[in-house]
C-alpha cells in the first residue's frame, strides 16, 4: 500500500480577478501550495486561503514565484541568486504570518512556474532557494521536481524533501516538464492522467512524450487549481488512488 500526498496550487486570485475554485478543491487534497503575492495572490486572498485550508485540515505550504503578476510567474526573469534568495525569504515569511494568525503552521515550500522549472536545472538557483527556506525554518519540506537540482540542493543543506509528480503535465525524456509553449504540455484527458498517476505511484515510472519510460519518485502528486476541471479531477484522482490501495496523507511528503 502506497502512502502519497495530493497537492494543489491555490490562492492565485488577486484583486478583482478570481482564478480557480479553491474552496471546492481543498476538501479533496492533503496539501495546499498557496501563492504569496508575487506571481499571484494578494493579502486578502492569502489570508482566506490559509483559513480555508487550515479549517479543512490541509497542510499549508508557501508557493513563491517570480514577481510577475502579468505573466503569472510563467516567464523566466533575469534574477541573480542573491535576489532570488531575498524574494523567497520575503514571500515565505509573508505566508507564514497569515498561518500564524490563524493558529496554523507552515508545512512546506514549493516554488512556482518558471522559477520551479529553472531551479530544477540550475544548481546555483536551486541552492539559493534551498538556503532561503532553511534560513527561514529548517523544519520545512521543500517540494521539487523528482530527480532535479532542487531536490539535490535541499538535501545538501539538510532539508527534508518531497519529490513531485505532475498528474496533468507531459514529461520530456530527461525528466523535465514539457514547456507550456508546446501544445501537448498539459494533459486534459482525465483518464490518461489518472492512469499515469497510478503507474507513477505503483511503479515509480512515467512515460515521456516520446514513449521513453523514465524512473521517478512520487512523494506528492500535483494537480493545478487554475484548471477549469480541477474540482472533478481532484475528486476522481483521489478516488482512483484510494481504490488502488493508496493512503492519502500529508505525512508522506518528507524524505530525508
Amino acid at each position: 500500500m502506497a502512502q502519497v500526498d495530493l497537492n494543489c496550487d491555490l490562492g492565485e486570485s488577486f484583486g478583482a480577478y478570481t482564478i480557480g475554485l479553491d474552496d471546492q478543491v481543498i476538501p479533496h487534497v492533503t496539501s495546499a501550495n498557496i501563492a504569496c503575492g508575487a506571481h499571484a495572490g494578494d493579502p486578502s486572498v492569502m489570508r482566506n486561503t490559509v483559513r480555508c485550508a487550515h479549517a479543512a485540515g490541509v497542510a499549508i505550504g508557501a508557493h513563491p514565484g517570480y514577481p510577475d503578476l502579468m505573466g503569472f510567474g510563467r516567464r523566466a526573469l533575469a534574477m541573480s541568486p542573491h535576489d532570488v534568495y531575498a524574494s523567497i525569504l520575503y514571500q515565505v515569511g509573508a505566508l507564514a504570518a497569515f498561518a500564524k494568525a490563524e493558529g496554523a503552521q507552515l508545512h512546506h515550500v514549493k516554488p512556482h512556474g518558471a522559477l520551479y522549472n529553472a531551479a530544477a536545472k540550475n544548481a546555483t538557483l536551486a541552492q539559493a532557494i534551498a538556503q532561503a527556506v532553511k534560513d527561514f525554518d529548517d523544519q520545512l519540506i521543500l517540494v521539487g521536481l523528482a530527480g532535479s537540482e532542487s531536490i539535490a540542493a535541499a538535501q545538501n543543506v539538510g532539508l527534508r524533501t518531497a519529490s513531485e509528480f505532475f498528474a496533468d503535465r507531459a514529461y520530456q525524456e530527461n525528466g523535465s516538464l514539457v514547456p507550456r509553449s508546446q501544445a501537448n504540455a498539459v494533459i486534459t484527458d482525465k483518464r490518461k492522467a489518472i492512469e499515469r498517476t497510478l503507474r507513477a505511484v505503483k511503479e515509480g515510472v512515467v512515460e515521456s512524450e516520446n514513449g521513453t519510460v523514465i524512473p521517478l519518485a512520487a512523494d506528492t502528486i500535483c494537480i493545478h487549481g487554475d484548471n477549469p476541471a480541477a474540482v472533478a479531477f481532484a475528486a476522481e484522482i483521489r478516488a482512483a488512488l484510494e481504490a488502488a490501495g493508496s493512503t492519502l496523507s500529508v505525512q508522506s511528503s518528507g524524505q530525508n
